[in-house]
């Protein structure tokens, strides 16, 4: 058996502009000016807290990060209601997934920056919610790339961190995958260059959604 773990932004969801805009408001209600979209960018992927604060060019999480994560969180869902900030599968993601849903010899799951309530609404949202049969969010692990989400993931499907792979978008999904010992595929229609994947340890970069199952075919049978 082999484990697929899915990232979730910037991997299956395309939600850079929702993440944004909810992360300037944020901003703006702590007297601050809207930050760029690349700094929002760079962030996403890790523990919102911890995002924060690097946004804030802070070295760790203070008083006033935790507050404008909470600020963030409560803004949310009003947010994402909103015409045009809705999350769209990528191309090719629903194809994907259900290809190797299909298959016995894959479990797949999930790990996300994502608080639960967020990923569970996106699996509700495109149909997920039988697929993923593990999954760990920012509610669950240290904050990429810290390999908890994965080891866990591995245990809890009895799965061994040397046959599982993880799919991510972010230098920390490739971070965290190495340091977990998994194998780590980049998505090049996320939010970090391909060189910037490719540096943080990618053993594969998919173009499409279509490559994953090309190089799981020729890689791992």
């Amino acid at each position: 058996m082999k484990l697929v773990l899915f990232d979730c932004d910037g991997t299956l969801v395309d939600s850079a502009s929702l993440i944004h805009e909810v992360m300037a408001r944020t901003f703006v209600a702590f007297g601050f000016e809207r930050p760029p979209l690349a700094s929002t960018k760079s962030i996403i992927g890790l523990t919102l807290d911890i995002a924060i604060a690097r946004m804030l060019r802070q070295p760790h999480v203070d008083d006033r990060a935790l507050a404008m994560t909470a600020h963030y969180k409560a803004i949310y869902t009003t947010v994402r209601a909103e015409a045009g900030f809705q999350e769209p599968l990528f191309p090719g993601i629903a194809m994907l997934v259900a290809t190797l849903a299909k298959r016995d010899d894959l479990v797949l799951g999930a790990v996300t920056g994502k608080s639960r309530r967020g990923l569970q609404l996106i699996s509700t949202t495109h149909g997920f919610d039988t697929v993923f049969s593990v999954s760990r969010t920012a509610d669950d692990c240290p904050s990429k790339p810290h390999p908890a989400m994965v080891t866990e993931c591995c245990s809890e499907a009895g799965i061994d961190a040397a046959d599982t792979i993880v799919v991510g978008d972010a230098i920390y999904d490739m971070q965290m995958a190495k340091s977990a010992g998994a194998a780590a595929v980049g998505v090049a229609w996320g939010y970090a260059s391909v060189p910037e994947l490719v540096d943080a340890g990618a053993d594969h970069i998919a173009r499409v959604p279509e490559d994953i199952i090309d190089w799981m075919e020729r890689h791992h049978g």
